[in-house]
């Protein structure tokens, strides 16, 4: 059947849409338009002229054009929901606020020691989508899933894993009972015999879970006996939870404690997460990028006890609390806090007296005030850029930012 087809938004994952949808013998014969801001400013106007209409994460589900859109009958996917349609495999879906590809990389790696066939796609990187081509058959497949993909989504994987869950995202979802609804879908249209994961001591995870009507496997890192904090190459109890929480599942699915424990202990982290980048004299660099919520900076602040350290913070606003900050700087010890980006007056507001307060006027100024700090600190100190907000004010995306800032200390010389 012939059918106007549309692809709104052009990245990544609209170009493997692309791709699929030529090759695809349900859509032979098929219209095929690509909507997208970059080609088209009034790229939205022509939603509701299309049959069907295939979302790219990256534009809201919310937008005025699209409510339309759906009121007239127009018919809305995306590239998660054809695999999910198409692949016919076991899928693990991961889902959280933050955690999400470090704990789909673990599991991954985990499975991968024990002789598995994975695949891993998803939010953290090459779209699901693309490895329908090939008609390979795994054993599994890990598919880290955002809030984006997961809107609607009404589809939910054989086994879900809902790590940390709080509020973000506020300046793409209407609120966040929308957010933390999207994350449900992970788990809503699980049957009685899936499995769900969840953090029993994190009340958004636990909700989100109930949501589910799978078997409930709740996980409590303080019971975990397989491997400590310290045995683990990435600092912070944050990535000790959520290596927990791929432990747990991974051993659900049959595998040796062994086996788990030696992926484990041996996976140094992502790139852009708390990435140790250089030691300059007694000065260690680190490297929180992908930080854009002010948990993921509080977490990154509590990550280096006993040690002095420097917060390099700011971006641009995507939450309205940033409390979570000025608690972790009330609690641990920092020697001072450099503030840049759009809502570094805000920030420097919520610190409030707590620690001493630079502003700079870009990432470069930044990390030099930064050095300078330390050296008046001396002895063994931690600089720790974590932005705590989106990066879209200065930099093309979290990934950027955090080239620039290792470009940035890889000058610097005592």
């Amino acid at each position: 059947m012939k059918k106007k087809l549309a692809i709104l938004g052009f990245g990544q994952e609209g170009k493997s849409l692309l791709k699929f949808l030529r090759r695809s013998p349900k859509f032979k014969g098929s219209k095929i338009d690509i909507l997208d801001k970059k080609n088209n400013k009034g790229y939205l106007s022509r939603v509701s002229s299309f049959d069907l209409v295939f979302r790219s994460p990256g534009v809201p589900y919310n937008l005025p054009e699209l409510k339309s859109a759906r009121k007239r009958g127009v018919e809305f996917s995306s590239g998660t929901k054809i695999f999910f349609e198409e692949y016919g495999g076991k899928i693990v879906g991961i889902t959280g606020t933050k955690g999400k590809g470090t704990t789909s990389t673990l599991l991954y790696k985990i499975l991968r020691a024990a002789g598995k066939k994975v695949l891993l796609a998803g939010n953290i990187g090459k779209p699901a989508i693309d490895f329908l081509k090939s008609g390979e058959k795994y054993d599994w497949a890990i598919l880290e899933l955002s809030s984006f993909q997961l809107q609607d989504l009404d589809i939910s994987p054989n086994l879900a894993v809902i790590l940390d869950v709080f509020p973000d995202h506020q300046d793409a979802h209407l609120n966040l009972r929308e957010y933390y609804e999207a994350k449900a879908n992970i788990g809503k249209y699980q049957k009685k015999s899936d499995r769900v994961f969840f953090f029993s001591d994190d009340k958004n995870s636990k909700k989100i879970a109930s949501k589910s009507p799978a078997w409930k496997m709740g996980v409590n890192y303080k019971k975990f006996k397989l491997f400590s904090p310290r045995e683990l190459k990435m600092p912070g109890l944050h990535n000790f939870r959520n290596a927990v929480m791929a432990a747990n599942v991974a051993f659900s699915l049959g595998i040796a404690v062994r086996t788990i424990k030696n992926a484990v202990t041996r996976f140094k982290g992502l790139e852009h997460r708390l990435e140790f980048v250089k030691k300059i004299g007694g000065f260690n660099f680190f490297n929180d990028s992908a930080s854009t919520n002010p948990h993921t900076t509080a977490a990154a602040v509590g990550s280096f006890p006993g040690v002095k350290k420097i917060l390099i913070s700011g971006g641009r606003d995507k939450v309205d609390d940033y409390s979570p900050i000025h608690r972790a700087l009330k609690k641990h010890e920092i020697h001072a806090v450099i503030l840049f980006g759009e809502n570094k007056h805000r920030l420097q507001r919520a610190i409030g007296g707590l620690s001493k307060v630079k502003l700079a006027g870009n990432l470069k100024t930044a990390v030099r005030m930064a050095f300078g700090e330390a050296k008046m600190a001396g002895g063994e100190v931690c600089v720790v850029f974590s932005p705590g907000a989106a990066s879209f004010d200065m930099f093309r995306n979290y990934a950027h930012r955090g080239e620039e800032f290792k470009k940035l200390v890889r000058k610097i010389r005592l």
